[in-house]
């Protein structure tokens, strides 16, 4: 086993591997660029080094610089995380070559199968269905043109090195195509340094059902059920749940087979994600691989009992697998919503800023992964990911309820959150019956959301309350509650001792420290003593 890890990421994916880490009794070595310096990750690391300013591309993105730290650390292994260089080949090489243990798959595979056209040869050579487009990059504008009339439109645009949404477009007739092409070739280039698009057919309101699978080095390949993905935003996930609430066994079977014939084709080991889409009629087709642990792999452990991060690390290590695929079963419901410091009222803008209180949910069948305190101060140069919060009951219904009772439970001052947002997809009847599709989401959020006057909705998507769709700052009834309160206290205390005399001389110099604690000495008394 080894002795330490370089953790090479940050935020909550950071400490959920450096959990792992304690638990195996390895040593966790962490690195934050500038931005990060007070982060938690840095906190509860066993060793901690800078890396760089705060672009990501002068600290997370430097290979060198992890290799470097990786050295000076004395650590023979490193974990990636997710995002940054979890899905770059290179970053395996460079473990290799300076005799460290990358802890996911090799190189070759990750480029085999993280490549999203090499990735749909092999499931087309291995007999995986796959959805209705081409396996090569596309040349130029007028070839993407020609393709999209054989295939018919409408067609989706996609990324040869994409992910997250990021460098697709969907693309309804051929008008919109220059336009589209531009777009996707332009963003692909900033976000992955590669400009090149593929294209495929547009299936009309499919699920997004991915399989989990696990790959030793010894030839062992299982798969642990399946991960309901469909409720995004533009293409990005927003709430995952496992099982699905339309796969039953027959095509669990038959989806998570077909995962793990294209694992073995590939060479695949550590853990991975095979990503499909689901038709009306339940036919499914391959999407893509992700090279990498994901975002949602809570979701996943809390059905099947599993510890996803120390497994990958146990297979990194050269350990075989100590269950067979008859030995996995499903227990249970669980569901994942990701909290994010943005505002769902203002266009889903980032927020960032410092967080002032915080009150996190708990109780029976509550997970909570984040990597922030009150008083830590959002930075504006990564995602804005909070934490993701994850409720198991024994079926849906009850995961559905108790994901309900943690999202009012929630409380973030200081900054805005998506919490409300949850409240309302979660009280949405047709959510409720997983009634859903890749493009639920984005149509919901279009639609109107009119209450009556009395205040009782018309539209489902009110269901959870004016309150809660406008006030995400305080994040709850609950929370409105306290600042109210608050409010309350300091205006009986300025009724008492006025305010308007004061007013003019507290613009022209600071008061008093003394009188300040005078004043929050008064505050905590109640009125009329």
């Amino acid at each position: 086993m080894f002795k330490k890890i370089l953790i090479a990421n940050r935020g909550e994916i950071a400490i959920r591997i450096l959990r792992a880490c304690r638990e195996l009794g390895i040593g966790a070595v962490a690195v934050f660029s500038e931005a990060d310096r007070a982060s938690l990750h840095v906190r509860l690391a066993d060793e901690a080094y800078p890396i760089g300013p705060s672009l990501s591309r002068e600290s997370y993105l430097r290979i060198d610089k992890l290799m470097d730290v990786a050295r000076r650390a004395d650590c023979d292994a490193l974990h990636p995380g997710y995002g940054f260089l979890a899905e770059n080949p290179e970053l395996a090489r460079a473990c290799l070559a300076a005799g460290i243990t990358f802890i996911g798959p090799a190189a070759e595979a990750m480029e085999q199968m993280g490549s999203k056209t090499a990735a749909r040869q092999l499931a087309r050579r291995a007999g995986v269905p796959t959805v209705p487009g081409v396996v090569e990059p596309i040349e130029g504008l007028e070839k993407a043109s020609q393709l999209a009339r054989d295939i018919g439109f409408p067609v989706l645009l996609k990324a040869v090195a994409g992910g997250g949404g990021k460098g697709m477009r969907l693309v309804t007739g051929e008008a919109e195509l220059p336009a589209a092409w531009r777009d996707a070739s332009s963003e692909a280039l900033n976000a992955f340094g590669d400009p090149r698009l593929y294209i495929e057919k547009y299936l009309d309101r499919p699920r997004h059902i991915e399989i989990q699978i696990l790959a030793d080095q010894h030839g062992h390949i299982v798969y642990l059920g399946e991960r309901e993905c469909s409720v995004q935003r533009r293409h990005q996930k927003v709430i995952e749940e496992a099982p699905s609430p339309v796969v039953d066994a027959p095509l669990r079977r038959a989806m998570g087979e077909a995962a793990v014939k294209l694992a073995r084709a590939g060479g695949y080991t550590n853990a991975g994600t095979v990503e499909f889409l689901v038709d009306a009629a339940r036919n499914f087709y391959f999407l893509e691989v992700n090279t990498r642990l994901q975002v949602e792999h809570p979701v996943t452990e809390a059905i099947t009992g599993l510890d996803l991060v120390k497994l990958q690390v146990r297979i990194a290590a050269g350990e075989p697998l100590s269950f067979a695929q008859e030995d996995v079963a499903l227990r249970g419901h669980a569901i994942e919503c990701r909290l994010y410091a943005e505002d769902p009222d203002n266009n889903f803008f980032p927020s960032p800023g410092t967080i002032l209180a915080r009150r996190v949910p708990s109780g029976p069948g509550i997970r909570l992964d984040d990597g922030v305190y009150p008083g830590w101060t959002v930075p504006t140069e990564y995602d804005p990911l909070l934490g993701k919060l994850i409720a198991w009951g024994a079926d849906r219904g009850e995961a559905l309820a108790r994901m309900r009772r943690a999202l009012e439970e929630y409380y973030v001052s200081g900054i805005r959150t998506n919490a409300g947002l949850f409240r309302r997809i979660l009280a949405d009847p047709e959510f409720a019956r997983g009634e859903i599709h890749t493009r639920w989401l984005d149509e919901w959020l279009k639609a109107p959301a009119a209450a009556t006057e009395s205040g009782s909705a018309r539209d489902p998507r009110a269901a959870a309350g004016v309150a809660g769709a406008k006030s995400e700052h305080v994040a709850g009834r609950q929370g409105s509650v306290e600042d109210a309160a608050l409010l309350a206290a300091a205006l009986w205390h300025l009724s008492k001792n006025g305010s308007s005399s004061t007013a003019g001389s507290a613009a022209e110099k600071p008061e008093s420290r003394w009188k300040l604690e005078g004043r929050r000495a008064q505050l905590d008394r109640a009125p009329g003593r």
